[in-house]
């Protein structure tokens, strides 16, 4: 059933969020963050049943804002996940609702509160198309995190478990990056077959616009290091090439002359 049908607003609810929002604000401001959360809870259960996605929307990144700003984080992941499982609850509603929790990555006090609140925002987004690439940027995160502490391998895989070249949200730009990032993890873990096959789902076409070029360096000295593997010297060569014929590289005289020494050099092998 098409969402729009299914999802029929039956009432609108924007002037009655607007007044809530403004006493919400108020009791946040002196303290009263339960009653804040109470009353959110209790208008949102309204919308939700009336359909009104965007104002249920509003209430689940106020009831965002209240846990996070009074920093009650055991809280705040519990309610991502109790909120998104609620009986009706719409997909424009969770997704502002997971972009505003993002939002409170950076506000945490310590590494392990990140964590914890990547992991239920992973866990409110898994199986959702229409969160797909807030999930692949919380997991790059964590793939972040993992490789900081020297688990290589945790990283990579966690990584892999998405294939962002199928998403439709999300930009050509930032799927490239994100591969990219798969393959230097691959590379890393010296799994050169799984690096061989992310690399053919980049099309060598994206690096054509020179706004992309710091990407396409990416790429072709990732390529280097995955044909020096397997002593693909002509290959090494033409990596080399498309790495000399960058404008970037053009630019900067030592940079183009290391590039053409290494042309030479890998021709001659």
């Amino acid at each position: 059933m098409d969402e729009k049908i299914q999802h029929k607003m039956e009432v609108d609810y924007s002037s009655t969020v607007d007044d809530l929002l403004v006493t919400v604000k108020s009791l946040s401001l002196a303290g009263n963050f339960e009653s804040a959360l109470e009353q959110c809870i209790s208008l949102e259960k309204q919308t939700r049943t009336a359909s009104d996605a965007i104002s249920t929307g509003r209430l689940l990144e106020a009831i965002v804002e209240i846990l996070g700003d009074s920093l009650q984080w055991s809280r705040l992941n519990e309610h991502l996940i109790l909120m998104t499982k609620k009986h009706g609850q719409m997909k424009q509603a969770v997704s502002k609702m997971v972009q505003k929790a993002m939002e409170y990555l950076e506000k945490t006090p310590d590494e392990k509160t990140k964590l914890e609140l990547i992991e239920a925002l992973r866990t409110v987004t898994e199986g959702k198309i229409y969160v797909e690439t807030e999930r692949a940027r919380l997991t790059k995160e964590l793939a972040r995190i993992k490789e900081s502490h020297g688990d290589i391998d945790g990283a990579a895989t966690v990584l892999q478990d998405l294939q962002v070249e199928t998403f439709g949200s999300m930009e050509k730009r930032e799927k490239v990056e994100f591969m990219l990032e798969q393959m230097r993890l691959c590379l890393a873990k010296k799994d050169f077959i799984r690096t061989q096959i992310i690399s053919k789902k980049i099309s060598t076409k994206f690096f054509a616009d020179v706004e992309n070029e710091d990407l396409k360096l990416k790429y072709y000295n990732l390529m280097v290091n995955l044909n020096a593997h397997d002593c693909l010297y002509l290959n090494i060569s033409k990596n080399y090439w498309e790495i000399y014929n960058s404008k970037s590289i053009q630019e900067d005289e030592a940079k183009r002359l290391q590039a053409c020494d290494c042309i030479f050099i890998t021709v001659s092998l």
